[in-house]
């Protein structure tokens, strides 16, 4: 009786140790074809599909965009093609999608660097364009800011790097629906015990953007390699 048990029991652990090498071999080819696709320079869309820093801009006009922007050098380029090119303060003007212009780039301000920069640029961005959104994200320190302004008043605007950098304008519905959470300026702040709320915010802009306007991450595969334009940002741009 034993025997006949014992051959059993053999039988399947060999299926089971023959089942999992298959899955792992396979698993090692996928990622050996990943790193040649890399390696020649294919675009993975994990480089572009949430960017750390974008403009959504109501307009079907990207060379306004251009112009209001003052990008030089600018040339044709798709949004995959831009974004893997991380050299300089370059910046990306995709072509209209659904209304909405996106701009792109680390050419863009950050909040945490000069929240006072980030404010006049946006300022004096919408008083030539109208209606801009501005969204940052680091998922790394769970920096966060958003802002939405219509002829150069802030209607809406929240920025948070360790501290509540700007918060200005009601707090939107889709801001409440999403159940994020906003600081005052100056309140103490447990960082450890508000460690989840900062991440979860984080997380929240792209619906927020989605909400507000367009999520980068979740347009269609077909804008990435659309036509836009991309240009450096000017030395001598004031804001």
């Amino acid at each position: 009786m034993l025997i006949p048990f014992g051959v059993v029991l053999g039988m399947l652990g060999f299926c089971l140790l023959y089942v999992w090498h298959q899955r792992r071999r396979r698993q090692m080819l996928d990622d050996k074809a990943d790193l040649l696709s890399t390696a020649k320079g294919g675009f993975r869309p994990c480089l572009f599909e949430k960017p750390s820093r974008w403009l959504a801009v109501k307009c079907n006009n990207p060379e306004a965009v251009q112009s209001a922007l003052n990008l030089q050098h600018a040339v044709p380029s798709s949004w995959e093609d831009s974004l893997a090119d991380t050299r300089g303060d370059k910046l990306f003007v995709s072509r209209p999608i659904s209304g909405w212009v996106l701009v792109v780039g680390a050419g863009l301000p950050e909040p945490s660097d000069d929240v006072d920069l980030c404010y006049c640029f946006l300022r004096d961005l919408s008083r030539k364009l109208g209606n801009v959104q501005f969204y940052s994200v680091n998922r790394v320190l769970n920096h966060h800011a958003w802002a939405l302004l219509e002829d150069g008043v802030v209607y809406r605007a929240y920025a948070w790097a360790g501290e509540t950098l700007w918060n200005e304008g009601f707090v939107t519905a889709a801001e409440r629906e999403l159940g994020m959470v906003c600081f005052d300026y100056g309140n103490p702040i447990d960082l450890f015990a508000t460690r989840d709320a900062l991440a979860a915010d984080t997380e929240k802009v792209n619906p927020l953007a989605a909400r507000w306007s367009l999520d980068p991450a979740a347009i269609p595969h077909a804008n990435w390699r659309a036509q836009g334009i991309v240009g450096e940002v000017s030395q001598a741009r004031q804001y």
